[in-house]
């Protein structure tokens, strides 16, 4: 499912509506796609909607952010500055952070090459191609996450 967002504010909804669908059973969300199109202002809008009192920033230099929320623990990952060395020093924490009752967001999971669960729920953010100021959320359908998207599509429609 591909949705158009012309602006921060019609991203914050999306945002929302997605953070909506979220239960305490968490999620394992993989985010790739352009430089600056948007993915780490998704996860802060969603961690807003989450209530997360903390400030939310980047972890691109720090590679992991952890965040308390009512909802279950929430982890930030980016993986954009990891090298394959860098990556192999933080996969089991990838993978422990992959298990039922986290709410976890890999920004940059291309980096991570095969050590991505199968179940992850993927989104891809990017550029339209024609106008730079408009941004395409493609969320993936896998065998897990069908009725989330189909909730999230119902969501977005009204």
């Amino acid at each position: 499912m591909k949705i158009k967002v012309k602006s921060l504010n019609e991203t914050k909804k999306l945002a929302q509506i997605f953070a909506s669908l979220i239960n305490k059973k968490g999620l394992f969300v993989t985010l790739t796609g352009d430089i600056g199109a948007g993915k780490t202002q998704f996860i802060r809008y969603v961690l807003e909607y989450l209530n997360v009192k903390d400030k939310i920033t980047s972890p691109s230099f720090v590679i992991l952010n952890e965040y308390k929320s009512d909802l279950c623990p929430i982890y930030h990952f980016d993986l954009y500055r990891l090298e394959e060395k860098g990556l192999k020093s933080i996969i089991s924490e990838l993978r422990e952070y992959s298990k039922e009752g986290n709410l976890t967001f890999i920004e940059w999971a291309e980096f991570a090459h095969d050590e991505i669960p199968q179940n992850a729920f993927k989104i891809n953010v990017y550029y339209d191609e024609d106008n730079v100021d408009i941004r395409w959320f493609e969320f993936i359908e896998n065998e897990n996450n069908k009725d989330f998207i189909e909730n999230l599509s119902k969501k977005v429609a009204q």
